[in-house]
């Protein structure tokens, strides 16, 4: 911990290390020179990086997700490569320390910088259009949450070039373990400051979306008329308002443990490590449902458009998310059965537990119910329903055993608790996200992707995840632990980790499908291209508007008067010839204030992990500045008149 040097804290040459370091520097060269070579820097700030279109913030969240994808692709196969090798007197490729460093930036690069952008990133694109909105509530602050997001995701990467080290504590920093006595390097601090500025960022996409769902919708669309995909955001949100004001003055806590020598986590002057693990399971449990929920809403979009039906249980689905939201807050608990809190803690949360699994049973059955007598279409958007089925059925099994006290006690910080826990996030959340892009893809760009390579690609990541998994269960009820980088050959279980890597390489074929995919439908985009704006025979509103929508989404707010509302418009022709009536609107300017609040905050964070007072000072000035000079500006949207969007259109109207 301290001051930065040249070379502060850097290990001794790790080639590993070494290739993360030259990919980077490598790959921003490449950026720089393409954007200048192409002269392409007006273009990009002018239509991307001072935007504040919603569609436009929803792609940039997605492209950094995808980007935090394959770096944490790359932890998992360094780990797994390490535990498949590492037996008896075979040391494999990382050493300890190494090896936690990766399992620290793999969890939290996964949970905080792909799962949580995916999920911004298909709210952003999807969620206005579906209430029939112009735009979200708040868009510069959407900006901003979006840019301290990439700050966040910045200054993790940061880690690798300067200092040379992350947290090795595992993705939730557990004290004592992350306190200066036993991590004096900047690791533990990176940690603390890409996971604290992001989740700011989350706590305010959370106000802007809870806001936007209760007084942006359409008129007519009332509360039980909004799509179920509406809903479920309405959940999460809820969840993030209440969950992550938790994490950051948990975080806010711990870093003052570091930093100035506070004790709130610390055993000494009255300090208490099990509370720092009471409040951020307070906020990680929530977290998990705060990622699910959208994914279930998705699966509700895509199953009741592809079975070419009303989606069953309306109002069921409504009463589950709602019951799941005020659930996730009374189970926090059941992550550390173990802590000896006595028979009667541990029995209410084991129970809490076991009920929350009902209003997750109930949307299952809706999703086949819907589906029983439909025309269903077996699109690659349905075959990763299907897979999700597969393997979160799988994880809530598991997670019901896990809620019994007696049997958490054999298997806690087991393998068994790792493969669980994907089974919910990767089964769950990531199929649930994937199938969310292959589903609004066309909407978003104007073409599908292509069908057959999707379906490949879905194969080979349900395939791949059982592969990769299910050793897991089993070598946990083995006995063989989290966090394990080497192991006693006599123990038997290499074979395992073996089968268990392979099904890593196999998931990456998957995820080479998905690139594959991508790069053939751009170059066949013609041939693929959505003229109609409704290529699924679709049901909500979203699918009203034109493939890609312009900027304003509707020139004409809709009026709803069915839960399925543009269905009901399209099988409705007197509305559907109805002659528009196109009234003057006002949208927002585009705006630097969110990227630089975004680059000051990350400075700032910098600049506390190197106590460098006066970078410190220069960052927290830099946001306050910003902050006042966007609330003095009063040219902050400009007209759209009929005229202008005849001239978009380029007809007359």
């Amino acid at each position: 911990m301290g001051f930065l040097t040249l070379f502060a804290h850097h290990r001794g040459f790790d080639p590993i290390l070494f290739g993360g370091q030259a990919m980077m520097v490598v790959s921003g060269i490449l950026v720089v020179a393409a954007l200048t070579y192409f002269k392409k820097w007006k273009w990009l700030w002018k239509e991307w990086l001072t935007t504040l279109d919603h569609k436009k913030i929803g792609i940039m969240y997605i492209v950094v997700s995808i980007i935090m994808l394959l770096r944490g692709f790359a932890d998992a196969l360094m780990m797994r490569a390490q535990q498949a090798m590492a037996s008896g007197d075979t040391k494999g490729i990382l050493d300890a320390e190494h090896f936690q460093q990766v399992f620290t930036a793999h969890g939290t690069m996964m949970i905080f910088f792909v799962a949580m952008g995916l999920m911004f990133g298909l709210i952003n694109l999807v969620l206005p259009q579906m209430l029939g909105a112009r735009d979200v509530a708040f868009p510069f602050l959407n900006s901003t949450s979006l840019w301290l997001f990439v700050a966040g995701a910045g200054l993790m990467n940061l880690s690798l070039l300067v200092g040379g080290e992350f947290a090795a504590t595992g993705w939730l920093a557990y004290p004592p373990l992350s306190e200066l006595q036993y991590s004096p390097g900047p690791g533990v601090d990176y940690w603390i400051w890409s996971v604290q500025i992001a989740g700011i960022g989350s706590l305010l996409s959370g106000v802007n979306f809870f806001t936007t769902i209760l007084k942006m919708r359409a008129p007519g669309m009332t509360l039980m008329k909004m799509p179920m995909f509406a809903w479920s955001v309405l959940g999460s949100m809820i969840l993030i308002l209440f969950a992550f004001p938790i994490l950051t003055a948990t975080l806010a806590m711990l870093s003052l443990d570091r930093t100035i020598g506070m004790h709130f986590f610390t055993s000494d002057f009255g300090g208490n490590p099990m509370m720092y693990i009471n409040l951020i399971w307070a906020w990680g449990h929530p977290e998990v449902y705060i990622l699910v929920l959208p994914a279930f809403g998705i699966f509700s979009e895509v199953v009741a458009t592809f079975s070419g039906k009303r989606l069953f249980g309306y109002k069921s689905m409504v009463g589950a998310i709602m019951a799941i939201t005020f659930l996730s807050y009374v189970v926090w608990l059941h992550h550390f059965f173990t802590m000896g809190a006595g028979g009667n803690v541990n029995a209410f949360f084991g129970i809490m537990t076991m009920i929350i699994a009902v209003p997750t049973g109930v949307k299952v059955f809706n999703w086949l119910f819907t589906m029983y007598r439909g025309r269903v279409r077996f699109t690659s958007p349905m075959w990763w329903f299907l897979s999700f089925v597969f393997t979160f059925t799988i994880g809530g099994v598991t997670g019901v055993m896990l809620a019994v006290p007696a049997i958490d006690f054999q298997v806690h910080n087991s393998l068994f608790l790792v493969a669980h826990f994907h089974n919910m996030i990767i089964g769950g959340v990531v199929f649930g996200y994937f199938a969310g892009l292959t589903y609004w893809f066309p909407k978003i760009f104007g073409f599908k992707l292509n069908e057959r390579l999707g379906k490949y690609a879905v194969a080979c990541w349900v395939g791949g995840f059982a592969l990769a998994f299910i050793p897991l269960y089993i070598l946990g009820i083995m006995g063989a632990t989290r966090r394990l980088d080497h192991y006693d050959a006599s123990m038997g279980w290499q074979q395992l980790f073996i089968v268990a890597g392979v099904g890593v390489l196999v998931i990456g074929l998957g995820v080479l499908f998905q690139i594959l995919q991508l790069a053939v439908s751009i170059r066949d985009r013609n041939k693929n291209r959505d003229t109609t704006g409704d290529p699924w025979n679709a049901r909500t509103l979203e699918w009203a508007t034109s493939s890609p929508p312009p900027h304003y989404n509707f020139a004409e707010i809709p009026e709803v008067t069915d839960r399925d509302a543009f269905w009901d418009m399209k099988q409705n022709k007197s509305q559907k010839a109805k002659k528009p009536d196109f009234k003057s609107f006002y949208m927002p300017n585009n705006s630097s204030g969110g990227m630089f609040i975004g680059l000051f905050a990350g400075l700032a964070g910098f600049a506390v992990i190197w106590h460098i007072a006066w970078l410190i000072a220069v960052g927290v000035a830099g946001v306050i500045g910003t902050i006042i000079l966007r609330a003095t500006n009063e040219n902050t949207e400009y007209k759209m008149t009929k005229q202008m969007i005849e001239q978009e259109r380029g007809s007359k109207l």
